[in-house]
């Protein structure tokens, strides 16, 4: 029978196939596809570590005080007989082989299996053996973590799931996994947790693959290899559906390919609106190998280019300058002459980084993440790596037009103590001899309190970029990656947009560039309403930029700015907006133009 299971919708589009659960564990567990070569090597970890456990268990046994109950030697035995079970370690060499995951993601599947089965046996003692299982495994994998490392992904991705798609399923997924799945062969995503401007969120919208999160008991409702629908723009999850639904949801697969063919036909075409403005759209990538996907989607730039997924996967051992340097000239080199912009590194709130060093930022990560040692705080309190960063940006600056964002600044003493840290830098390399460019120098509007004192940022900035996720978090009280109050995460809000209008029309009167880079950008739901705030500039996932070129292309920036007093001004103004971008009865011409 099917199940369903509703959750946020927050990547559009219908995603069919075999479920991969990457299970929760006590244990941090990487997934990583392996090389086919590697295959046999991998299997051999496994067994490797199988051995090394089975003995540590006959030493235990060994080593049991003559007075031990019997009861723990009898309870060792039962951990040595699972441990030998080829339900255990043969299944999981089985993971290897047919689905080519790691040795620790290979166990944990298999575990997550078994686990099932010990859940539906009616006797209590045969279920209650469920937590000796659980316990072996844990074993297994501190064996496998100390033994030798798991291999790093695949350079290119690759399709180990055979004939059918694979969907990703999973209690919440983290970002350093997130990287190694963005180069997989993941058709969707579904998390139990995660709200819609979650790490995992943004970085399906950037893979353009459909995705759920919030689905609160997924993970706990699907299994291994079950049939799913993920159904991006309803928010929804089908669990072994019918061949009726199945059949409705793969015509709708080949609709939505139709209509992406159909966009993807503007993507040389000038983004220039019916009155003859000029909008600029960027793209928003996180590594250098993200450039070209930008070029081919028609961006005329990087409008944020997150550093921080530099830093992580790394086990806590920070990019030096050159590695730096290499990373950020390759991205301005593929951008073949147009502007990179580059944020320096965002540490924190929904993208912790492994192994850090700082103990204020793990405290605060436990405490509040998104109030925490984060962004510009970070880098101010780290001052050798944030002059790390500085150096390599402004040396990658010698190569092209690149420009400097400095995220979360919410003071102007922030303001002067990065402005210090720039002024240092710039004599250490001219000192040096080192060559190095001009560089822009722009901040992120993101707190309300920046937005609330815009001016002092006009004096010393070049450009201003408005990250919306945050803004809006932080306006309303919204920690935006819990699903538990995700529903309130409203970028509708009346104070949201009244900042924003605020933000725009500050910066225009001073004749100081704007953008807008967070998922608002790339919601063509939104691009009429930033539009008529006067916004000439969208930074976004390379994806959407042709949904929102469309938008661009039939608006009329003259009609739309008539409009924006009402709609900030209202209650409702979602509603309003809908109402004054419809056509009315016998009206010629309205602003809004329907998609054909």
């Amino acid at each position: 029978m099917s199940i369903q299971i509703f959750g946020l919708p927050v990547s559009r589009g219908v995603a069919i196939g075999r479920a991969v659960l990457v299970a929760s564990s006590r244990v941090d567990v990487p997934h990583v596809f392996i090389d086919p070569s590697r295959i046999d090597d991998e299997v051999a970890r496994l067994y490797a570590a199988r051995d090394t456990v089975a003995t540590e268990f006959d030493v235990l046994k060994r080593d049991l005080p003559a007075d031990a109950p019997q009861e723990l030697g009898a309870l060792l035995d039962v951990h040595q007989m699972l441990l030998q079970d080829e339900a255990l370690i043969g299944a999981s060499a089985d993971w290897i082989r047919q689905r080519h995951y790691n040795a620790e993601w290979a166990v944990s599947a298999q575990l997550e299996v078994l686990a099932r089965q010990f859940d539906e046996m009616e006797d209590a003692y045969l279920r209650e053996r469920k937590a000796d299982l659980e316990q072996v495994v844990e074993r297994l994998l501190r064996s496998l973590s100390k033994g030798v490392p798991s291999p790093m992904p695949d350079a290119e991705p690759r399709d180990f799931g055979g004939d059918e798609p694979l969907v990703l399923v999973a209690s919440d997924i983290a970002p350093a996994d997130m990287l190694n799945f963005k180069r997989s062969v993941f058709k969707g995503f579904v998390t139990d947790v995660g709200g819609k401007t979650s790490h995992t969120a943004i970085v399906a919208r950037s893979m353009d693959i459909p995705a759920v999160v919030g689905a609160r008991q997924a993970s706990g409702l699907i299994r291994q290899d079950d049939c799913i629908i993920i159904d991006g723009d309803a928010g929804l999850v089908i669990v072994d559906p019918s061949p009726i639904v199945l059949e409705e949801y793969r015509f709708r697969q080949r609709q939505s390919e139709l209509e992406r063919g159909r966009l993807a036909r503007l993507r040389h075409t000038p983004a220039v609106t019916l009155d003859g403005e000029r909008i600029e759209l960027l793209a928003n990538i996180e590594m250098p190998e993200d450039a070209p996907a930008a070029l081919e989607a028609g961006a005329v730039g990087v409008g944020l280019f997150r550093s921080e997924f530099l830093f992580m996967n790394r086990g806590g051992n920070l990019p030096d300058e050159e590695e730096q340097y290499d990373a950020y000239r390759r991205a301005v080199e593929a951008m073949k002459g147009l502007p990179v912009t580059i944020r320096t590194v965002d540490i924190g709130a929904d993208k912790p980084m492994d192994g850090m060093t700082s103990s204020e930022l793990r405290h605060e990560s436990v405490l509040n993440p998104a109030l925490g040692l984060r962004a510009i705080r970070w880098s101010l309190s780290e001052p050798s790596m944030f002059r790390r960063q500085l150096r390599a940006l402004y040396r990658a600056a010698h190569h092209g037009p690149v420009k400097i964002m400095i995220p979360m600044l919410a003071s102007q003493r922030e303001i002067v103590q990065t402005l210090e840290n720039i002024a240092l830098v710039k004599r250490q390399l001219t000192e040096s001899g080192k060559s190095f460019g001009d560089a822009e120098l722009g901040a992120m509007i993101e707190v309300p309190a920046a937005a609330l004192t815009l001016p002092i940022f006009l004096r010393y900035f070049d450009f201003l970029s408005i990250g919306t996720n945050d803004l809006i978090q932080y306006t309303l009280a919204i920690d935006r990656a819990d699903e538990a109050v995700a529903h309130l995460y409203d970028p509708w809000h009346p104070a949201v947009l009244q900042l924003l209008h605020s933000s725009i029309s500050q910066a225009r009167a001073a004749g100081k560039a704007v953008s807008v880079c967070g998922e608002m950008a790339g919601d063509p739901a939104f691009s009429e309403l930033l539009l008529s705030m006067g916004l000439r500039s969208f930074s976004m996932h390379p994806t959407q930029i042709a949904s929102v070129k469309q938008k661009v292309l039939r608006a009329d920036t003259r009609r739309l700015a008539s409009m924006v007093s009402e709609v900030i001004s209202s209650e409702d103004p979602e509603s309003t907006c809908l109402s004054l971008l419809s056509p009315q009865p016998g009206q010629a011409f309205a602003p809004r133009l329907v998609a054909s």
